[in-house]
């Protein structure tokens, strides 16, 4: 053991430089917001029952367009209409999901996905 304690040849905090660990760290947060910002600018696209209904979400989560068929409208099964509806946007934020973990995934930091 060396005068100062701990290990020889172990400088500091067991031969790990802060510096280097921060400035990894910085540049790791810098790509993560760079990430975030590209997909809240993306829009994520999905459709239902062949096509009748289709809706757009941005990669923040949000609802910004519905477009309905006038063949997917029967008014003796507005519970159709109303599942195709569901799945619809269910799919697209599947999409911008699935998005999120691959563009965040590559930073493999435990806890984050």
């Amino acid at each position: 053991m060396s005068k100062r304690g701990g290990f020889p040849g172990m400088g500091g905090f067991g031969g790990v430089n802060i510096n280097q660990i921060m400035k990894e760290a910085k540049k790791v947060q810098a790509d993560m917001e760079k990430s975030q910002e590209e997909l809240s600018a993306k829009e994520f696209e999905a459709t239902a029952g062949g096509g009748v209904i289709s809706v757009k979400v941005s990669g923040t989560r949000q609802l910004k367009e519905i477009n309905i068929k006038k063949e997917a409208v029967d008014p003796d099964d507005i519970e159709m209409l109303q599942d195709l509806i569901i799945t619809c946007v269910n799919e697209a934020l599947r999409k911008v999901d699935s998005e999120q973990a691959a563009q965040l995934g590559k930073y493999n930091i435990p806890g984050l996905m």
